[in-house]
């Protein structure tokens, strides 16, 4: 069995360059990969092209690199609660690709399956098709997206093992799935790293096939974006 199994995040992410193309799994703060973030953040890279649903917030996740200002162009579906992020985007010191946000889970898919581009619905006759190829098919027009090609991808998961193998946890299992595999390189940490044979095959979301190293996390903080209550009675 092959081991993808990396000592710690360090690791884990050699080989990460100023100006490459990262994906990174998440959905606000639900399921982002808080170590990797928390070391690029470390490393100073910077000129990075970041593929993520949204930014998180000013004080973490994606907004700890924004902060930095090592991110130069974002591709999300929205800005979400990153008031650095809305800055920097009216100001114009961040490139921002705001698409929908079914279309960047697909444009995920895409990639990982190794198609080159897929037509979707969404965005026909908006700014969002502006200068691209559109086509129709039973009477209804589609935009042509290009699959995204990313030089890393860097998942957050519940437990995995040695081999790659991974199983999300609630909210987490967002597009962390779809970005498994959608990059040159994969990188998944994890909550639990378990012996090989641990996992229930059935209850496998992701094969280790899509993954090329895997460790387990530190520290994980697990804040809640939006947190809401029932008043006292």
């Amino acid at each position: 069995m092959i081991n993808k199994k990396v000592a710690n995040v360090q690791e884990a992410l050699q080989g990460i360059k100023d100006n490459m193309t990262c994906m990174f799994g998440g959905f606000g703060l639900s399921g982002i990969p808080e170590n990797a973030i928390a070391e690029i953040v470390k490393m100073g890279t910077k000129g990075l092209t970041c593929i993520s649903n949204n930014a998180g917030v000013d004080d973490f996740g994606l907004g700890l690199l924004l902060q930095k200002h090592q991110i130069k162009k974002m591709v999300s579906s929205y800005v979400g609660e990153n008031d650095e992020f809305e800055r920097q985007m009216l100001s114009g010191e961040l490139d921002v690709e705001l698409i929908p946000q079914g279309t960047l889970a697909e444009r995920c898919r895409a990639a990982q399956a190794g198609f080159p581009a897929i037509y979707t619905p969404a965005g026909y006759g908006t700014e969002v098709a502006e200068g691209k190829e559109t086509r129709e098919f039973n009477g209804k027009m589609y935009v042509l997206e290009h699959a995204f090609d990313a030089d890393f991808a860097f998942i957050k998961a519940w437990k995995g093992d040695a081999a790659g193998n991974l199983i999300f946890k609630g909210t987490a299992r967002n597009f962390n799935p779809n970005m498994c595999g959608a990059a040159k390189i994969t990188v998944a940490e994890v909550e639990e790293l378990v012996p090989l044979g641990t996992l229930d095959p059935n209850q496998i979301h992701i094969p280790g096939i899509f993954v090329q190293r895997i460790f387990q996390g530190e520290r994980y903080e697990k804040r809640i974006e939006q947190r809401t209550v029932r008043p006292k009675n």
